[in-house]
């Protein structure tokens, strides 16, 4: 959830770090630092944004090597004295993740004579790192020190490391937590993301669980716990700068709203044969056969990626009559699963290193499971641990709050679905053909929501002033409320529930009043009557009601005081549609309100702990 950069090279270090934290930004966090080294260790840090920071840094400075972080706090609250880096006699550490044993090593390096001067468990890290340069009887360099040290810790890390001793490197460490490498012209790299150091360089190398390393100025070295020296290959980043940058939109969630349209497309290019009525799936390493005795499936997500679970439960109990499961990552890791090998797990992350959907990935293949995993970011740790995967293609998405990760995912969903309905024989051909044209015409159908998101605004910034908000659907829909209240919470701070509508009479109706706003998807389909009685149910407590609706639909104007248009579309399909509506709704009240957009408080883009 953090953010880690290092830079050792021919280029002064401290605006290479500054840049590279900035572009880290949407990660979320509380603080930022930097480390630099020249002929001695100098460390900045702050509460607050990048731009804090900038503050408190002198007009230059000089060194060629340094290494940085954005915090969110995890161990010890948002103050100075907490921010990385942290330091212990001429070295300097940051850490992405979480030592579950920091308290015991704590107590032990403190009747060392160690002290602390933080709340948190990452300065366990740097004073045991220090013992271990120092204390072994002959003094180590900071590589042997950083594998010995790994040894004693227990949890979840992405580490880099400099000391004055060794002023020309950066040592780095992973594991559970994102850890790349970036191979630049005039200098090195070690990144919790490729969008750090993208400016700079395409060439990258991934590293994975239990991998030491270092990088110098023209030199890069990776090794096993044991020192044994590792070829690790060098991969090409195929999207640029440009598509991570803000392009003319005011904020990086309306961008990545409008770039739907082409992620969509993007996702299902090549695999779409509309003529035959099949999806080409070349990356499921399943043949015919395994997926015909599949018994079951789960699913395993977190957050939005679990919504679009949900929404692939039905699909895949609809087109491939195969019984799944929705399972929360977090949850399914403690549990007692019953699983076996003639079942299938689907892990859908969209930055492919959730802890807790790892976690829950790595306990299903122990019990003989295969795996797939729907993710958006090549090399990611889900990728390296999962039999098959699934890229959505989306692109990068700089923004907390996923928007066209979501429609890509539920496209992956569509296509997954299809594909095993045609093997298993659940669907016919003209049944694919069909659900396949109307899956083509989605970019051009969400490009006609995007041209007329003025009455979505207005509607925003009519009820922008309420405290709560309802979404409800039912079937299909029925994730797609789930995610439309998701998305308004998160950015707009606004208190937002999603129910399936059948719902409302057990419970929920209690808190309908005539000052709650109450969504729901009305979109044709054969729940269609059943949204409408839930619709008057509502409005026989003075709730004000926002439909979603086909355009074609004159009948919801009687019952919805406002009412927001998708185009006419096939049921199965009108969820993605729906979805595009929900996310400019959360957007325009968040800008009506004046919220941190991109950035909401307490957030992170990527959860790598857990």
């Amino acid at each position: 959830m953090c953010g880690i950069i290092g830079y050792v090279g021919k280029e002064p270090a401290a605006p290479i770090l500054l840049e590279s934290l900035k572009r880290l930004e949407y990660r979320g966090y509380d603080s930022a630092g930097i480390t630099v080294l020249n002929s001695t260790i100098e460390t900045y840090k702050t509460v607050g944004r990048i731009a804090d920071l900038e503050v408190v840094l002198p007009a230059e400075i000089i060194a060629n090597v340094g290494i940085g972080h954005t915090r969110w706090a995890t161990h010890g609250k948002p103050e100075t004295r907490n921010a990385h880096p942290h330091l212990s006699s001429g070295v300097s550490v940051v850490h992405n993740g979480i030592i579950e044993n920091y308290l015991e090593l704590k107590e032990r390096l403190i009747g060392l004579g160690y002290e602390f001067e933080s709340d948190t468990d990452t300065e366990v890290i740097v004073h045991l790192l220090h013992y271990n340069m120092n204390n072994g009887g002959n003094s180590i360099d900071l590589l042997t020190a950083m594998r010995k040290t790994i040894r004693e810790l227990e949890g979840s890390y992405a580490i880099a490391s400099l000391c004055c001793n060794e002023p020309d490197s950066v040592v780095f460490a992973r594991k559970d937590s994102p850890l790349v490498i970036g191979i630049g012209e005039t200098g090195n790299y070690a990144a919790s993301d490729v969008t750090a150091f993208l400016k700079h360089t395409k060439n990258v190398i991934y590293i994975s669980d239990h991998e030491v390393g270092c990088i110098h100025p023209d030199a890069i070295r990776i090794y096993d716990l044991d020192g044994n020296l590792l070829e690790k290959p060098t991969e090409v980043i195929e999207w640029d700068l440009e598509a991570a940058e803000k392009s003319g939109y005011e904020h990086f969630m309306l961008k990545e709203i409008h770039e739907q349209p082409t992620s969509i497309q993007s996702t299902f290019a090549g695999k779409l044969m509309e003529l035959e009525g099949t999806v080409k799936m070349d990356e499921l390493y399943l043949n015919h056969e395994q997926i015909k005795h599949l018994r079951r499936a789960t699913i395993v997500a977190c957050g939005t990626s679990w919504n679009a679970g949900i929404l692939g439960k039905y699909l895949f109990e609809k087109l491939a009559g195969i019984h799944t499961d929705i399972e929360t990552a977090s949850e399914f890791r403690y549990g007692n699963p019953v699983l076996c090998g003639e079942e299938l797990t689907i892990a859908i992350t969209q930055s492919g290193e959730t802890a807790d959907t790892l976690a829950a990935a790595r306990s299903s293949k122990s019990y003989g499971c295969r795996t797939v995993a729907i993710t958006n970011v090549v090399g990611s740790t889900i990728t390296r641990e999962s039999d098959s995967v699934i890229y959505t293609r989306a692109g990068p998405e700089i923004g907390v709050a996923a928007t066209k990760t979501f429609t890509a995912q539920l496209i992956t969903l569509y296509m997954l679905a299809i594909h095993m309905g045609r093997i298993r024989g659940v669907i016919t051909a003209d049944e694919a053909k069909n659900l396949i044209v109307n899956l083509k015409r989605l970019p051009g159908q969400i490009q006609r929501i995007l041209s007329r998101k003025e009455k979505i605004k207005e509607c925003a910034e009519q009820f922008a002033d309420k405290r709560d908000y309802f979404f409800i659907g039912r079937y299909l829909n029925y994730p797609v409320a789930l995610e439309g209240a998701l998305k308004l919470k998160e950015i707009s701070y606004i208190h937002a529930e999603g129910y399936a509508a059948g719902e409302l009479k057990h419970g929920p109706l209690a808190l309908i009043t005539e000052e709650t706003p109450v969504v729901a998807i009305a979109t044709k389909g054969h729940t269609y009557d059943k949204i409408l009685s839930n619709i008057k149910e509502v409005k026989a407590r003075n709730a004000v009601v926002i439909a979603v609706a086909n355009e074609d639909d004159k009948e919801i104007e009687k019952y919805a005081d406002v009412v927001l248009r998708i185009p006419a579309s096939h049921e199965m399909t009108s969820p993605v549609l729906s979805s595009v509506v929900l996310q400019l709704l959360a957007y325009y009240t968040a800008l009506a309100k004046d919220c941190s957009i991109d950035k909401p408080r307490n957030l992170a883009k990527s959860v790598t702990v857990e």
